[in-house]
């Protein structure tokens, strides 16, 4: 039956709603890395700096969700609820909202962006929805104290297999002056940022639009005024108040409406309809849909280690998916917050 929780949604049909939500999704999420490498490549004319399009993004994704936070917090205060929320904007408290603030909405960009400098596209694709799974499965581990089954780590060694083979030739590279191998370490660097935003997520049992709200809200209270004085005073190389408005507003649409936003709702709609375990093999087509965008948009060469470790992420992703399908289903009736991988 319809989701009643969504009543402008209520006219389509559940398995409607669902293959949308994944369609959009994987949609935003494969043009995230094409568009963020578009824009920050100095060679391809970009007129923003990795620092100016998180700054759009923390400010277009703001514009929508802190008041929709703020609002949410007001009504946790009129129903009793006190104590759960930070400076009153944000829906979860200080000490979660600085965690996932951190790490999912400050870092994670901050490095990412970084990285479509240094190295293609194609790089990431590989590095980063592909390691994702890697650092997730070691900090749950660690923190969570999950336990890794055989089957799922065949899955974990066949993508640290295919991430070796994308970023060690880069790596190589760097003693003849190139600069890839940083660009391929920040991209598993923001990875690692990700997934420790997931697995806090998974520990506090974060509901996924609130974390949401909760990460954006602290990048706007620290990042934002930051990096305005930085960039007003000159400190910092900032072209956000000298690129054209429309540079400018694009990247507040796609990276902030688009990649926080939109895609965090229909990610979310899309696990209520398919599953935590059905939803990332759905995702696992973001590897290869970016990079064959990156060799026919963007004009990057695929070399045979890309197309190795594209094959190898993806399968690695597969196959621990699968594995863990069986668990899955026992526990059927526990709630989760998975992984987002996208942007």
């Amino acid at each position: 039956m319809p989701d009643s929780r969504h009543p402008a949604l209520a006219r389509f049909s559940p398995r409607t709603v669902g293959l949308a939500a994944a369609g959009v999704t994987v949609l935003i999420w494969t043009s995230f890395i094409l568009i963020a490498r578009a824009s920050s490549d100095p060679a391809r004319g970009g007129v923003l700096t990795p620092f100016d399009i998180a700054w759009c993004r923390i400010l277009g994704a703001s514009l929508i969700l802190v008041p929709w936070g703020a609002w949410l917090v007001r009504q946790d205060r009129a129903r009793g609820v006190r104590g759960s929320s930070w400076l009153r904007v944000s829906p979860l408290p200080g000490y979660i909202t600085v965690k996932v603030g951190f790490f999912g909405g400050l870092l994670y960009a901050m490095l990412a962006y970084s990285g479509f400098v240094h190295a293609p596209a194609l790089h990431a694709s590989v590095l980063m929805p592909g390691s994702l799974p890697l650092w997730t499965a070691l900090l749950a581990m660690w923190l969570l104290r999950d336990r890794i089954t055989p089957a799922r780590a065949m899955g974990l060694a066949l993508i640290v297999l295919g991430d070796l083979l994308v970023g060690s030739l880069s790596l190589l590279r760097a003693f003849d002056g190139g600069s890839v191998w940083l660009g391929d370490v920040l991209f598993m660097s923001a990875a690692m940022c990700w997934a420790t935003y997931s697995v806090l997520a998974r520990h506090y049992k974060l509901d996924a639009v609130r974390a949401t709200m909760a990460l954006t809200t602290f990048a706007c209270v620290t990042y934002l005024p930051m990096y305005t004085a930085l960039a007003l005073t000159g400190v910092v190389k900032a072209h956000i108040f000298h690129a054209p408005l429309r540079d400018v507003l694009f990247q507040m649409v796609f990276q902030g409406w688009g990649s926080v936003v939109i895609s965090g709702v229909t990610f979310t709609q899309m696990i209520r309809h398919f599953g935590p375990v059905r939803s990332t093999m759905i995702t696992a087509l973001v590897p290869g849909l970016s990079a064959l965008g990156a060799v026919l948009l963007l004009g990057e060469p695929l070399h045979w280690n890309l197309v190795a470790g594209l094959l190898l992420v993806t399968g690695g992703i597969l196959f621990g998916v699968r594995a863990a399908a069986p668990n899955t289903l026992k526990r059927i009736a526990v709630t989760a917050m998975p992984e987002r991988a996208g942007g």
